[in-house]
């Protein structure tokens, strides 16, 4: 599956943890954060196309209390020591009964990255693994990418419209929509 022919993309999104990172349930210790492997290289090549990328990433143990927003903060430094550097992260600290606007599958955090990098909405691409992720995407108008991993749920796959084998599979495919100006 491609992404629409008819869109041009000028940032990549990703989600954090199964995507860019080992998911460690709850993570907010920096020494766990082990990134997936090819993640830097995925994210070295998106950014080499002049596309300006960033992380959208729910992460309830801040509401939960398992961890405070510096510990994220820190958790998330890292990865972007590791895997970055990224150019905005966007985090969504609440539990998914809280009825925020910013907790995936909802837009808001999509929505944030597109007005602080300066795009629209419709100028990115979302990469996560799980439905929630492309699910985000599309509520913000954006386009979505779903790299499955042991986790992710048969239906989730069924219903995403773009589905990549790995990270780097789904840098090729937002690759092939950079605009030539931007690559």
């Amino acid at each position: 599956m491609a992404l629409a022919k008819d869109r041009s993309v000028r940032g990549l999104l990703f989600d954090r943890d199964d995507t860019l990172v080992i998911d460690v349930p709850y993570n907010a210790d920096p020494h766990r954060v082990v990134p997936v492997p090819g993640a830097h290289r995925a994210v070295e090549r998106a950014r080499a196309a002049g596309l300006r990328v960033g992380v959208v990433t729910n992460q309830s143990a801040i509401a939960k209390g398992l961890a405070t927003r510096e510990q994220v903060d820190a958790t998330n430094a890292r990865v972007d020591e590791l895997v970055g550097p990224f150019d905005v992260w966007c985090v969504c600290p609440h539990d998914a009964g809280d009825g925020c606007d910013c907790r995936k599958p909802r837009p808001g955090m999509v929505l944030d990255a597109a007005r602080r990098l300066g795009l629209d909405p419709s100028e990115l691409v979302v990469v996560g693994d799980i439905g929630a992720d492309v699910a985000a995407a599309a509520a913000a108008g954006a386009q979505g990418i779903l790299v499955p991993t042991p986790r992710t749920r048969t239906e989730e796959v069924d219903a995403a419209e773009t589905v990549a084998g790995s990270l780097d599979d789904a840098v090729s495919l937002v690759l092939a929509r950079v605009p030539a100006a931007h690559a």
